[in-house]
């Protein structure tokens, strides 16, 4: 069944057209170093030996801040870096979290998922994928679950998809036309595709590049790993989790995945608001 108004969309077949995605990707693509003989000068500097027992450099960094908010390296408490930012969590200090950073890729993630990914500001940076420059003819969309496990509901998305997607690809061709007189073969199409996106659904994929600090990715995690949150960043929040969980387990450990009803999970912690 067809939308109300719309006709079938002529020479354009689903399975061949549309690349329907139903699950975000997360790539962890970078990470700290620790200049560990610089770290042991400052020491050495200030007549103190010490030494951290983690091999992981976000949780070094947040270790060795820590400390010199007290100067608390000559007498450290036993159990390690483990025990260490297991305290800063009880205690809620959450700033020293902020040395600690990682860059990642998402993928797989629809427009409507980025728009409230990029309303997370402090600690975060991002590079997003541009449809001023980038086709979007070859045609990949993000299909909420809800919808893709209704087939009544998944037709009606898919046609409305249909639509909008062949209203793309003829409006980039019109207006290619219609700035023929421009000799900048590049500008031209950036002048194409920049107007002809106004008709792409918020279902579209995008790809965005991301930096966080362990901070700005727990409060991430707490706000869209959470029942409340919508269903697709709640599932790329998850995999965050996930990831960090082995990445930085001292600074990650804290929380458990609890499964919700829509077989999807939550994240929960003692230690909130860090």
């Amino acid at each position: 069944m067809l939308p109300l108004g719309m006709t079938p969309v002529t020479g354009f077949d689903p399975a061949r057209d549309v690349r329907i995605l139903r699950e975000p990707a997360v790539y962890l693509v970078g990470r700290q170093i620790v200049d560990t003989a610089v770290v042991d000068r400052f020491l050495a500097d200030h007549g103190v030996c010490w030494q951290t027992d983690t091999s992981i450099a976000g949780e070094h960094l947040v270790e060795v801040a820590g400390r010199i908010c007290y100067m608390s390296f000559a007498k450290p408490r036993p159990g390690g870096n483990e025990a260490y930012l297991r305290h800063i969590l009880e205690v809620g200090h959450g700033s020293v979290l902020e040395h600690a950073v990682w860059n990642f890729v998402f993928t797989g993630c629809s427009r409507s998922l980025t728009h409230e990914l990029v309303r997370h500001r402090a600690g975060w940076a991002y590079s997003q994928l541009s449809q001023r420059y980038v086709d979007e003819s070859v045609a990949e969309y993000v299909e909420p679950d809800v919808i893709a496990d209704n087939p009544e509901l998944h037709a009606l998305w898919l046609d409305a998809v249909a639509h909008a997607h062949q209203a793309y690809q003829k409006l980039v061709e019109k207006l290619a036309e219609h700035y023929q007189h421009e000799p900048d073969k590049t500008l031209r199409r950036k002048l194409a595709r920049q107007a002809a996106r106004s008709v792409l659904p918020n279902a579209t994929e995008t790809k965005i590049f991301v930096t966080a600090n362990a901070r700005a990715l727990r409060h991430f995690i707490e706000l869209r790993a959470s029942r409340h949150a919508e269903v697709e960043i709640r599932k790329l929040a998850v995999k965050v989790l996930q990831i960090m969980q082995t990445e930085a387990p001292h600074l990650f450990r804290d929380y458990q995945l609890v499964p919700l009803p829509d077989g999807t999970f939550e994240a929960n912690t003692p230690h909130r608001k860090v």
